[in-house]
C-alpha cells in the first residue's frame, strides 16, 4: 500500500516504514500528520482525489532535522579581479511514516 501526499509545494510518494525529508516543518514532538493526501493504491484498488482525499491521513514519526547537499553558487566576472562564491545547505524535516489512514474503495 502506498500514498501520494503533498507537503511543502512537493508531491511525495510513501509507504509505511518509509523514512523521507521534507521542507523544514515547525510543529513540535514526535508526531505528525499529513492530511494533503492526492492518490492511494492499496494494491486492489486505487482512490484519486480531487484534488485531495477527504477522510485520509498519513501518520508519521519526526526523527529531525538534516541537511542536504551542499550546493555552490559562484560568479566571476573576467578581468576585473571580481568573484563571488556562496556555499547553501537546505535543512530539511526527516520522518519516517507509520501508518496510512484511509483506504482505496
Amino acid at each position: 500500500m502506498y500514498a501520494i501526499i503533498e507537503t511543502g509545494g512537493k508531491q511525495v510518494r510513501v509507504a509505511e516504514g518509509d523514512v523521507i525529508d521534507v521542507e523544514l516543518l515547525s510543529q513540535e514532538g514526535n508526531a505528525i500528520q499529513f492530511d494533503q493526501v492526492l492518490f492511494i493504491n492499496d494494491g486492489t484498488s486505487i482512490q484519486i482525489g480531487t484534488p485531495h482525499l477527504a477522510g485520509c491521513a498519513v501518520q508519521g514519526e519526526l526523527l529531525g532535522e538534516a541537511k542536504g547537499p551542499k550546493v555552490i553558487n559562484f560568479k566571476y566576472k573576467r578581468r576585473k579581479n571580481s568573484h563571488r562564491k556562496v556555499g547553501h545547505r537546505q535543512r530539511y524535516s526527516r520522518v519516517k511514516i507509520t501508518k496510512i489512514v484511509g483506504s482505496a474503495k
